[in-house]
């Protein structure tokens, strides 16, 4: 209901409110673009990768089978996924085949013979201890995402816990020490690996994949608190830089915070 000493200006404000607002045709139009955009993209280029990765085995497996055994030369028409298929197979029965005495003893036999050359040794020893770490059912490698200060104090990047600081790197430290690999962004891949102590490192609510997805989007996805609501308000950690402070660490090896001579 009006008043009779309105306002002219404010009436013109609640009118100019009260009415709808009219969309152009062209802002229609890219409204509507846009979100056939972000609806099949995602579905798109995860069919594409995968459609790329089928045919990249296919093409590298499926000349290996003999021609009487080969289902296209029956068929006329293509078979997309064979390689696959075959593959699997295979490694089952590899994997079958190893658990028996006869499977140990040429385990064994191809481990000895490997780990006496000098180059491949090497390869061979790391990758066998990377995949069982990685695919070990109960290995707890690379299963946390946390919060480090790197590269300097005051500044936090999202890293992976690989497991506990053993052998003579945690001998050397004072502290109890974490193996954290720390990926760049937007190639998760490649990284770095610290050795920092476990007090200093903040664990996240968000799972290893969400971290994953921050990383790789360079933070353009971020994943939601999943903390209590009441535990949103409540910092622990800080961001603040020490400008007026250094680290003694060279020379004496004084491994405490000194202020800095003008």
């Amino acid at each position: 209901m009006k008043t009779k000493h309105q306002n002219p200006e404010t009436q013109a404000n609640e009118e100019t409110q009260t009415k709808p607002i009219k969309i152009s045709l062209a802002g229609r139009l890219r409204t509507y673009f846009l979100a056939g955009v972000l609806i099949t993209a995602p579905i798109s280029i995860t069919f594409y990768l995968a459609w790329l990765f089928v045919n990249f085995v296919d093409s590298k497996v499926t000349p290996l089978i003999p021609v009487k055994y080969n289902p296209e030369t029956y068929l006329p028409f293509g078979t997309p996924g064979l390689g696959l298929v075959v593959v699997f197979i295979v490694l089952t029965l590899t994997g079958a085949l190893t658990a028996g005495f006869v499977g140990r003893l040429y385990l064994r036999t191809t481990e000895r013979l490997l780990n006496r050359m000098p180059v491949i040794r090497g390869f061979y020893s790391a990758i066998k201890q990377i995949l069982e770490t990685v695919l070990a059912q109960q290995s707890n490698a690379f299963r946390e995402a946390v919060l480090v200060e790197y590269p300097r104090r005051g500044i936090w990047a999202i890293a992976f816990i690989t497991g506990r600081t053993k052998g003579e790197v945690q001998n050397l430290m004072e502290e109890e020490c974490i193996n954290i690999f720390l990926p760049t962004t937007p190639n998760p891949t490649s990284g770095f690996l610290l050795f920092v102590p476990k007090k200093e490192l903040t664990p996240l609510s968000m799972s290893v994949e969400e971290a994953l997805k921050m990383v790789i989007s360079g933070g353009i996805v971020t994943p939601k608190d999943h903390r209590p609501r009441k535990d949103w308000g409540t910092p622990q950690i800080s961001a603040a830089t020490y400008e007026n402070l250094e680290l003694l660490r060279e020379g004496e090896r004084i491994p405490v915070l000194v202020p800095k001579k003008d």
